[in-house]
C-alpha cells in the first residue's frame, strides 16, 4: 500500500515537473559579455542567462534536431554546446584561433567549423564534440590557407563554403566523416565574403566583394561548376564606402525570387530563381546589411549599415516596393522571424534591449532588456536546411 502510494506520488509530481518542449526557444547573443540570452516566444519572455562562452563578437549558432542544443560558433574559436531546457553550457572547447560560424549536417550527427585561423574547416562529432577529421584550406602554392566563410549545410551530409582569398567554392561530402572528400571549384570571382545554401538545398550563392556579381551552384549537378549571376549589377556608378559586410542567408529568398543586399549601394537586388536573372532593385534608405523574407513569404524586412542603422524597412514582394518603415532602436544589427512569421524579434545593440513586433499590425510587442544583443537564433532553425 505505501509503495502504492509513493508510485503515485511520484508519477504527480513528474507530471507537475513535465518537461518542456524547444519549439519555441531561441536565443540572443550577448556579444559584450560573452553571454546568451534563452528566450521563449510563447510568451515573449526572457527566462535565464547563460555566461562563460567567450568571444561573441560575430558569433552564430545552429540547433540539434530536437531542439534541445544549440551549437555556438565563436570568434576566439570557442565550440560551445548549450543545453536550453537546463540552461547552462553542456560542453565546451577551443578548436581554433579565429572562426566565423559553422553547420550542422543535415542528419544532425556533425558539425563542421569555419575557421580563418589555421585556415579551413574542422569537422566534430555533434554528440561528443570529439574532432574527427580536418580540411585545410591550402590554394595557390599549397603554403597558403584562405579564410573560410559562408559555410552551409547542404542535403547528403555535404558542406559547401568559399574561400576569400583564393577566389574558391568548396563542397566537402562528409558521409565518412573522418575521410571527407572535397571538391574544388576554381575561378568563382574575386573575394567571396559570404554564402548561402537555398532553402531547397539545391543551390549554393556566394557573393563578391571584389567585384560585382554572384557565383551560383547547382548542388543537384554531378559535375557542378559556378556561374556567374547578377554580373556587373553596380557597372558605371562609383560604390560608396562599405561601413558593414551585408550577410547572405536563405532566408532572403521569398517565392521564386531572392533578395540580396547589394554592395555599396543603397538597394536590394531582386534575383529569379527559375531563370537566375535580375529581376528588379528596390530603392531603400541605407547599405542594407541583413534582407530575411518573413514566412511564407509576402515581405522582406531590411536593416542597415552604420550611419543609418536605427531603421528596419519592410518590402512588400507583389509591389515590390518599401511599404514600412520603423526605428525600433540604436544599432540595429539582426531580426529573425517565428516560424510562421506572426512575430518579429530585433535587436538594437546601443539600445540594449530586444524588440518584438506583430508583423501584421506592426505594433510592438515586448521589449526585452539585453546585453549589447545581436545574433537572434530560434530553435525552428533546427528543421531548416542551409541554417
Amino acid at each position: 500500500m505505501r509503495r502504492s502510494l509513493l508510485l503515485a506520488l511520484a508519477l504527480i509530481a513528474g507530471c507537475a515537473t513535465a518537461p518542456r518542449g524547444t519549439g519555441d526557444l531561441g536565443l540572443v547573443v550577448e556579444r559584450a559579455s560573452g553571454s546568451l540570452l534563452l528566450v521563449e516566444t510563447s510568451g515573449r519572455t526572457a527566462f535565464a542567462r547563460v555566461e562563460g562562452l567567450g568571444d561573441l563578437s560575430h558569433a552564430a549558432a545552429v540547433y540539434s534536431r530536437d531542439g534541445r542544443y544549440a551549437y555556438v560558433f565563436g570568434r576566439d574559436g570557442g565550440l560551445t554546446k548549450v543545453d536550453l531546457l537546463h540552461a547552462r553550457i553542456a560542453q565546451r572547447r577551443l578548436q581554433a584561433g579565429n572562426s566565423i560560424g559553422g553547420a550542422i549536417s543535415s542528419d544532425g550527427k556533425l558539425l563542421a567549423v569555419a575557421n580563418y585561423e589555421p585556415g579551413g574547416i574542422r569537422i566534430f562529432d555533434a554528440a561528443t564534440l570529439e574532432l574527427l577529421s580536418e580540411v585545410p584550406s591550402t590554394w595557390g602554392d599549397g603554403k597558403q590557407r584562405a579564410k573560410v566563410i559562408g559555410i552551409a549545410d547542404a542535403p547528403g551530409n555535404r558542406f559547401v563554403y568559399s574561400l576569400f582569398e583564393a577566389g574558391e567554392i568548396w563542397i566537402v561530402d562528409a558521409a565518412d566523416p573522418r575521410r571527407p572528400q572535397v571538391t574544388k571549384l576554381n575561378g568563382i570571382g574575386k573575394q567571396p565574403y559570404d554564402g548561402f545554401v537555398t532553402p531547397n538545398g539545391r543551390h549554393y550563392i556566394a557573393g563578391l566583394f571584389g567585384e560585382d556579381g554572384l557565383a551560383l551552384v547547382d548542388l543537384w549537378n554531378p559535375k557542378p561548376a559556378a556561374r556567374r549571376v547578377l554580373d556587373g549589377y553596380g557597372r558605371g556608378q562609383e560604390p560608396l564606402p562599405v561601413y558593414k559586410m551585408p550577410h547572405l542567408r536563405g532566408w532572403a529568398v521569398a517565392g521564386r525570387y531572392v533578395f540580396l543586399p547589394a554592395i555599396g549601394r543603397h538597394e536590394v537586388l531582386v534575383l529569379d530563381t527559375v531563370s537566375w536573372t535580375e529581376a528588379g532593385r528596390i530603392a531603400v534608405q541605407g547599405q542594407p546589411v541583413f534582407a530575411v523574407a518573413q514566412p511564407g513569404g509576402r515581405r522582406v524586412w531590411v536593416n542597415f549599415a552604420f550611419p543609418k542603422n536605427d531603421v528596419v524597412q519592410v518590402i512588400d514582394v507583389p509591389e515590390m516596393k518599401v511599404v514600412k518603415e520603423l526605428r525600433p532602436g540604436r544599432a540595429v544589427l539582426h531580426l529573425e522571424f517565428t516560424p510562421r512569421g506572426e512575430q518579429v524579434w530585433i535587436s538594437s545593440r546601443d539600445d540594449n534591449v530586444v524588440v518584438v513586433y506583430d508583423t501584421a499590425s506592426y505594433v510592438e510587442t515586448a521589449r526585452l532588456a539585453a546585453r549589447s544583443p545581436s545574433g537572434i537564433f530560434l530553435s525552428s532553425r533546427a528543421a531548416m536546411t542551409g541554417f
